[in-house]
């Protein structure tokens, strides 16, 4: 018998959303707020149980206005490229729209956070060292976003940055030895909630033993 109401934590689990167009640019978000969202983003699996995932948050202005350039350098263009090809009215046109938003408010968000890993991914371009290098990091951010969720704040995973890291990294003192994973613009969300995104049910998506055999719902 399970201790937790399922009904709460799958409402949780599937109404996390990115947010973009709702994060509310203008209401502070106390710090220790962030801080009970990292501590627990902490407590996610990590390889060896080794605690090296670390986090910045970012509020003053100047720095995310900086950061904000950077960004819209690159998701600019990726997303103007991209929109020429959605069919208009879909769901990648709209996200594709709340992207651009992003784009040009990212300075204006509360606060910006980044997770970190230290060290570097060893033997690049190998798919089991980046698994296990980026498979310690990658739960914590999510879970960070799940406990974001439940204290009403809104945020979404974001990469543009990346495309110039080590100009990030030299703004923001980060030494080259730290891996910089996502960007987190965060901020409280606006509207009452979120609901489910429409997803294909799992027996669509899942295979049994080999590659496209069919899962049986009814076993």
């Amino acid at each position: 018998m399970t201790e937790f109401d399922l009904s709460q934590t799958d409402r949780l689990l599937t109404t996390t959303k990115q947010v973009r167009k709702r994060l509310d640019l203008e209401r502070p978000v106390p710090m220790q707020l962030v801080l009970d969202c990292i501590d627990i983003a902490s407590a996610a699996p990590m390889g060896g149980n080794l605690e090296r995932n670390r986090w910045l948050v970012i509020d003053d202005p100047d720095t995310k206005q900086r950061i904000g350039e950077i960004y819209a350098a690159v998701g600019g263009p990726y997303l103007r490229a991209n929109a020429e090809a959605v069919t208009s009215g879909s769901r990648q046109e709209k996200v594709i729209d709340s992207s651009e938003f992003l784009v040009d408010h990212l300075a204006d968000v509360p606060l910006l956070v980044i997770a970190l890993r230290l060290d570097r991914v060893k033997n690049e371009g190998d798919t089991a060292s980046a698994a296990g290098f980026y498979g310690s990091v990658l739960p914590g951010v999510w879970s960070f976003q799940l406990a974001a969720r439940s204290r009403g704040l809104g945020s979404t995973w974001t990469t543009f940055h990346l495309a110039h890291e080590a100009e990030v990294a030299e703004l923001l003192g980060i030494p080259e030895t730290v891996t910089q994973v996502a960007l987190l613009p965060v901020a409280y969300y606006t509207g009452d909630t979120f609901h489910p995104a429409p997803r294909r049910p799992a027996h669509e998506i899942t295979f049994l033993n080999r590659w496209k055999h069919p899962v049986d719902p009814t076993k």
